[in-house]
């Protein structure tokens, strides 16, 4: 690739951090970035950069597309207080006034560097990855593309970035980078590319907890904890195990380790979204504050780190060719996102509980109800899998949007589980057992001695490898499930696996948790409609409705507000007592809700009792248990 102009003549003029091996005319110059995170309590993240140049116009870029957030999400609204200056005088700059995350500035003749300062504000509430909440009075999540800017036109591999950064007084910090100095709260780190500092996040807080995983692992990994309350740190000693064996079992899946240490970076509160955001040997991993005492909490969030780890194969080490991009304001092309998320949420899952993260019986209920919900879902009958995986930059935030089962939204985490369950099955039975997903694991991404390089493919890549695994028509078989419409979840590796799918009044216990942890009531399978509980001020607004169910033919909607039921005032007690009944009189529930001021009455004719999905063993081998077997060898 070639360099652009301006880049090759600072190379010459700059003065270059030099390390001992290398020429000097290979390496680019040094920019430098300090942050202080003293008022991160405040949600204020201060910044200040310096980097060569030479007089005349200069492009600065913040970044907008953030690997493993598929989308141009990159929160430029939160950058403030932006200055520039060079040799003592403040510089005018201007936006540009089509590509709105780049700056414009002209440096004076004779300078030899610029100097940026500014602030990033870490929003309050909200959802998002990195540019969701971050910081509160204990925590902070420093993501580096937050705070950086970077010159124009210049690949994020050649850009080379020394970082620092302050913490608050008796905070402690984790990441994957390398620290070569401390001197009580303030940490220099070791130079690396642009590339490796945007993939590489900082955890700090106040109540910091950091354990050694599987210690007779190499390379070395650790699970680093930073929580709201001291309390939230004990983790039980049976889970911390499980973290090791999750080590191993990844190990002994792909074969082979493309990194020199892995850190998990997990934040343990209530005042960030829950989600994780993948990195090469680190992870950023947000979840409920007692997510480690709560039965419930532990259930649902028990795979995310299972997830975030298997991104450093599937995503990292390697990724689909159209998300490889030269820099982070380059588009990137999403279509692939069923093999990047969708094959990592089936590994995910697969392997949390091969290592004890979760049961079987868990494994099976949170299976049950992905088919069930996917099956249930019409906006599958005029959108495409493939569809949701190249609009994921919009789709991100549709669960939260009305009628999301109509929109459909980023299905190719669920939808590929199951179809790469289905690939895992097939593969089993047409080899006899002497094959299974894990050898192509293994083939694909688990190549030994690669090195760190990064390592694209694209979707005759994958068929080739597929093929050397087992010859088969992969292509139809992935035309069939991806590309094409179609009008049921694809449910033939469980079908195949040895269980079918089941419908009963017993609470599917991965529902039943989810409930109990985010407050809302999921009736999909009977009423076809879910419900607000958990917050006061929420409590019985509807959040969804599926088209062609009970509900939606009774003139529900979402946003409407349930009042009461049957005559009694709402709550979900009450809701469930009249499914109840309606079953056993056959008369209609009615609803008094309220929809924008207007109270009305609504009959829904619904008879049918609580419907809850399970998996059920049917003949056959039974395959789906077999995948969860453990690879690696027990330890004491």
């Amino acid at each position: 690739m070639r360099w652009p102009a301006w880049f090759r003549l600072l190379l010459a003029s700059s003065m270059l951090w030099v390390a001992p091996s290398i020429p000097a005319q290979s390496v680019p110059p040094v920019i430098y970035l300090s942050v202080d995170l003293n008022e991160a309590p405040r949600r204020i993240f201060h910044a200040r950069l310096v980097l060569p140049a030479r007089s005349g116009p200069m492009a600065l870029l913040y970044p907008e597309w953030i690997p493993g957030e598929h989308a141009p999400d990159g929160p430029v609204a939160e950058l403030v207080g932006l200055r520039f200056t060079a040799g003592g005088k403040t510089l005018p700059w201007r936006r540009d006034n089509v590509n709105m995350y780049m700056f414009h500035i002209e440096v004076p003749e004779g300078a030899t560097s610029v100097e940026a300062t500014y602030d990033y504000l870490s929003p309050a509430l909200g959802e998002g990855f990195s540019a969701g909440p971050s910081a509160d009075s204990f925590i902070a999540v420093l993501e580096w593309n937050l705070v950086v800017l970077y010159p124009a036109g210049a690949p994020s591999d050649l850009l080379l970035y020394q970082a620092s950064l302050r913490i608050p007084p008796g905070w402690e910090f984790a990441s994957a980078l390398t620290a070569v100095a401390r001197a009580e709260d303030h940490i220099e780190f070791a130079p690396v590319s642009l590339t490796t500092l945007v993939d590489s996040p900082v955890l700090t807080g106040e109540h910091f907890r950091s354990f050694a995983l599987a210690p007779d692992v190499s390379p070395p990994h650790r699970l680093n904890i930073a929580a709201d309350n001291v309390a939230a740190l004990e983790i039980p000693a049976d889970q911390l195990a499980a973290f090791g064996r999750l080590v191993r079992e990844e190990g002994a899946l792909f074969g082979a380790r493309h990194y020199d240490h892995y850190d998990f970076l997990l934040s343990l509160t209530d005042n960030f979204h829950p989600n994780g955001l993948e990195h090469r040997q680190s992870s950023d991993e947000r979840a409920p504050e007692y997510m480690f005492l709560n039965p419930d909490k532990n259930a649902l969030y028990n795979s995310l780190l299972s997830h975030e780890f298997t991104h450093s194969w599937n995503g990292k080490y390697r990724r689909p060719f159209g998300l490889a991009t030269s820099d982070f304001n380059q588009p990137m092309r999403d279509d692939l996102l069923w093999v990047y998320e969708g094959l990592t949420q089936y590994i995910g899952e697969m392997i949390a509980a091969r290592s004890g993260l979760r049961t079987q019986d868990d494994y099976r209920e949170a299976l049950a109800y992905v088919a069930a919900y996917l099956d249930h879902r019409p906006g599958r009958t005029w959108r495409s899998l493939e569809d949701t995986a190249v609009a994921a930059p919009f789709l991100y935030s549709e669960d939260t949007r009305n009628w999301s089962s109509w929109r459909r939204s980023v299905d190719f985490y669920d939808e590929g589980w199951l179809i790469w369950l289905d690939a895992d099955i097939l593969i089993r039975q047409q080899s006899r057992g002497q094959r299974s997903l894990d050898d192509f694991c293994r083939r694909f991404y688990g190549t030994p001695n690669a090195g760190s390089e990064l390592s694209t493919y694209t979707l005759d890549d994958l068929l080739v490898a597929l093929n050397e695994i087992l010859p088969y028509d992969w292509r139809g078989f992935f035309q069939s499930r991806v590309y094409q419409i179609n009008e049921h979840a694809p449910i033939g590796g469980i079908e195949r696996g040895g269980w079918r799918l089941i419908y009963s009044d017993r609470p599917n216990q991965h529902s039943r948790a989810q409930e109990n942890v985010t407050g809302r009531m999921d009736l999909s399978f009977s009423l076809g409609m879910s419900v607000e509980t958990g917050d006061a001020e929420k409590n019985g607004q509807i959040a969804d409705v599926i088209p062609g169910t009970p509900a939606a033919e009774a003139g529900l909607a979402p946003a409407m507000r349930l009042l009461s039921v049957n005559g009694r005032s709402f709550a979900a007690s009450v809701l469930h007592d009249a499914i109840e009944s309606s079953k056993k009189n056959g008369k209609p529930i009615e609803i008094t809700a309220k929809n924008s001021g207007v109270e009305r009455i609504f009959e829904i004719q619904y008879h049918g009792g609580e419907r809850y999905p399970h998996l059920e063993r049917n003949s056959g081998p039974d395959l789906l248990s077999e995948s969860l077997q453990p690879l690696a060898a027990p330890k004491p």
